[in-house]
C-alpha cells in the first residue's frame, strides 16, 4: 500500500514543483529539474545525511522518468489546475505522511549499523516529508511554504512520533502504518479546512525603538 501511495505522492509533488517553476517563468529544463527536485529531493537529502548509499532513486530509474514526465505534463494541463487544486492538496497531504513513514523506516533499517537514536529517526522522517518542498521554494526564490502556512511540518512530526510510538508498543507493522497514515491525513486535512497553524513570531526592529 505504501508503495502505491509513494508513487502518487512523488507524482503530485513533481506537479507542484512544475507549477512553482511556471510561476517563475522557467523553461522546459527548469520545470523538469524543479519537478524532480521537489519529488525526490527530500529522500536524497535524507540518504546523504544518514549515509544510506546508493541513494534510493539511483536504483529505481522509473522514478526519474515519472517525476520529470509529471512535471512536463503539468505544463500541458496547467490551465485546468485550479479546478484540481483540492485533489492535489489531498495528494500532497498523502505524500507528506507517506514520505515521513518511509523516512522513519529507512533510519530504522540503518539503526543496528549506525546506532541512530530515536530523535535521529524522527528527523529522518521529517526531512523526507518536507525537504523536497523546501528545496522547491528556495530554488523558486520564495519563503518555504512548510514554514509559514497551516500545519505542515508539525504534522510530519506528529506522524513520526505516532508511528514510532506504536512500533515500540509492538503493534503489527501494517496496522501501525494504516493508523499513522489515517491519523496524519485527518490532521493535515483538518488544518487545511480550518486554516490551523502554529503561533507566528513577528519581529519588527522599529517597534522596539
Amino acid at each position: 500500500m505504501l508503495l502505491y501511495i509513494y508513487i502518487m505522492a512523488i507524482t503530485a509533488e513533481a506537479m507542484s514543483g512544475a507549477l512553482a517553476a511556471g510561476r517563475r517563468n522557467m523553461d522546459l529544463f527548469g520545470v523538469a529539474f524543479i519537478a524532480f527536485l521537489t519529488a525526490l529531493g527530500g529522500g536524497t537529502v535524507r540518504d546523504i545525511i544518514l549515509g544510506n548509499y546508493p541513494i534510493s532513486w539511483t536504483q529505481h530509474p522509473p522514478y526519474i522518468y515519472l517525476t520529470i514526465s509529471a512535471g512536463l505534463f503539468t505544463m500541458l494541463i496547467a490551465r485546468f489546475m485550479q479546478r484540481l487544486n483540492r485533489m492535489f492538496l489531498i495528494l500532497d497531504a498523502m505524500g507528506l505522511i507517506a514520505f515521513t513513514i518511509i523516512g522513519c523506516n529507512v533510519a530504522l533499517r540503518l539503526e543496528a549499523e549506525y546506532q541512530y537514536s530515536t530523535v535521529v529517526v524522527i528527523m529522518a522522517g521529517m526531512i523526507t516529508g518536507i525537504f523536497g518542498g523546501i528545496l522547491r521554494d528556495v530554488m523558486c526564490n520564495r519563503t518555504p511554504q512548510v514554514l509559514r502556512h497551516e500545519l505542515y511540518a508539525s504534522v510530519s512530526l506528529l506522524v513520526a512520533l505516532l508511528y514510532l510510538g506504536l512500533k515500540y508498543m509492538g503493534l503489527d507493522e501494517n496496522i501501525n502504518m494504516l493508523i499513522s497514515f489515517i491519523v496524519g491525513l485527518a490532521i493535515r486535512l483538518a488544518a487545511i479546512h480550518w486554516n490551523l497553524s502554529l503561533p507566528v513570531f513577528s519581529y519588527s526592529p522599529g517597534k522596539w525603538k
